[in-house]
């Protein structure tokens, strides 16, 4: 089970009330679903739980960067299980193996500031601003169009190993 934090101000407003909220952010996680079957989401006080099977690791980050870029949400909790390269899944209660499937060493999480844009980010961690694409690429489906970026979005970046 791994916990992320987000800010609760920032990101797209996908509910008004909290009655609505678990549904609203399970259609959004669905609409572009990064791979994630048994979709569980429930929400509570801004904090967002998600369960299911990830298809990978990367497929659950990028489904705890979907809930969490939600206008109202401080936390995700993820109670995902993973696929893994055998087939079988990481159990979310395998904590360990678990958060260094969410928090590997090749992916770095970035929260975006004033002022940046993909190809500034791209600068900073590759030394070329042309390779934001590969950043936008990385989050597609937290980043629909690789221009429109806010201050506090949290996004992955794929490191080189």
């Amino acid at each position: 089970m791994g916990l992320f934090n987000f800010i609760k101000e920032i990101g797209n407003k996908l509910f008004n009330r909290e009655g609505e909220a678990a549904e609203k952010i399970s259609a959004h996680l669905l609409e572009n679903n990064p791979g994630i079957e048994q979709l569980g989401v429930t929400y509570k006080d801004g904090i967002v739980t998600l369960s299911g099977i990830a298809a990978s690791a990367e497929a659950a980050q990028k489904a705890i960067l979907m809930a969490g870029n939600v206008k109202g949400v401080t936390d995700v909790i993820s109670k995902l299980d993973i696929a893994n390269v055998s087939g079988s899944a990481v159990k979310a209660s395998d904590d360990a193996n678990v958060k260094a499937m969410l928090e590997p060493e090749n992916v770095q999480y970035y929260i975006i500031e004033s002022g940046d844009t993909l190809s500034r980010i791209a600068q900073k961690f590759y030394k070329n601003a042309g390779q934001y694409t590969r950043i936008f690429e990385a989050n597609r489906e937290v980043i629909r169009d690789p221009d429109l970026i806010y201050p506090g979005q949290k996004i992955r970046i794929p490191l080189d190993q």
